[in-house]
């Protein structure tokens, strides 16, 4: 039987919590404040569905361009065939933690 293409396909490890790591999500996730402009590591939380994004934005580093409530838009660079495309993507808050290229910028 031929394998899946499914949008989880082949994420067993990549989304995946490592050893000791797994349970309930920390409230400081929900707390952390987002600022037009900061840089955001893209990390897929396995354990929460809502507002997951596609497996190929897991670990990119992109932009912030909007922030709502329980979401943050982001922007970032997809190459599609022999082209370069900016995307623009909305992810839940426990899926994009603070990039440290940004606090490696300001000190």
């Amino acid at each position: 039987m031929a394998a899946g293409h499914g949008l989880r396909s082949r994420t067993r490890d990549s989304f995946s919590s490592p050893f000791r790591k797994k349970g309930t999500t920390h409230l400081s996730t929900y707390l952390r404040i987002y600022k037009i402009g900061d840089y955001v590591d893209v990390k897929v939380n396995g354990s929460i569905h809502q507002g997951m994004p596609n497996k190929f934005y897991h670990r990119r580093t992109s932009l912030v361009w909007n922030v709502t409530k329980r979401a943050v838009g982001i922007e970032l660079n997809k190459q599609v065939g022999n082209r370069i495309i900016r995307k623009g993507i909305n992810v839940r808050v426990e899926h994009g933690p603070r990039g440290a290229m940004r606090t490696s910028l300001t000190g």
